[in-house]
């Protein structure tokens, strides 16, 4: 509950940011119930958001959205997209999507239930197919979690709760090999949050107690220069 609480609290303040720097697209890829679009008003008023998921995550979504608000906020389009059968290459333009401006890709509890091709078919394509100046920001488990070299208990229950669910817990990365596996897919200026630094950032204080659980990570990057 500690990298959830900190991984929430991290993505916000680093969205915050970026729309102080002027991004025109936010994408929140794998949305499900993901509030960012409804929480901040800074981008009713200048930019346009697209949500990407699984079709029938998407009208459960839509359908509290239209009991909240009325009807589903014209800022925001929802992009159909199953993540194990293909990338939003070809959903994302479809939909109104502008890949010359600057824009934020969020992805929030999401890659470490891709398997290796999906992913990799992901970060192609906010690689090739963002303007100047946009980024990107997830986090990941390490490799060691997932392939149960490194036994946790946290684990065992996520896999068992969705024992009878088409998503499992398939993608790690090493630990320390984060800056190297963005570079070789297009990223630079990568940072990574591990749960040391969520813990000195956010649990001080009265908080300071608290613990944020080791092999989780948040990684920060913008697109490099297409040549």
């Amino acid at each position: 509950m500690g990298f959830i609480t900190a991984r929430v609290r991290y993505i916000d303040d680093y969205l915050s940011g970026h729309i102080r720097d002027g991004i025109e697209q936010l994408v929140v890829l794998g949305a499900g119930f993901d509030s960012r679009p409804y929480r901040f008003e800074q981008l009713r008023e200048r930019v346009r958001v697209f949500e990407v998921d699984h079709p029938a995550t998407q009208r459960a979504k839509k359908e509290k959205l239209s009991k909240i608000f009325g009807e589903i906020p014209s800022y925001v389009t929802f992009v159909p997209v199953d993540f194990t059968q293909e990338t939003p290459e070809k959903r994302l333009p479809e939909s109104g999507y502008d890949e010359v401006v600057k824009t934020l890709f969020i992805m929030e509890g999401v890659t470490m239930y891709l398997n290796p091709e999906a992913m990799d078919g992901t970060l192609s394509f906010v690689a090739r197919h963002s303007g100047p100046g946009s980024s990107l920001i997830f986090d990941y488990m390490y490799k060691s979690i997932i392939d149960g070299t490194v036994k946790r208990g946290e684990v065992t229950r996520m896999r068992r709760n969705r024992l009878y669910s088409s998503e499992g817990l398939t993608l790690g990365i090493e630990e320390g090999q984060i800056e190297d596996y963005l570079l070789e897919r297009g990223f630079q200026q990568i940072h990574d949050a591990n749960h040391q630094e969520l813990e000195s950032k956010y649990f001080t204080g009265e908080n300071h107690n608290r613990r944020v659980a080791s092999g989780y990570s948040i990684a920060t990057a913008t697109i490099a220069n297409k040549r």
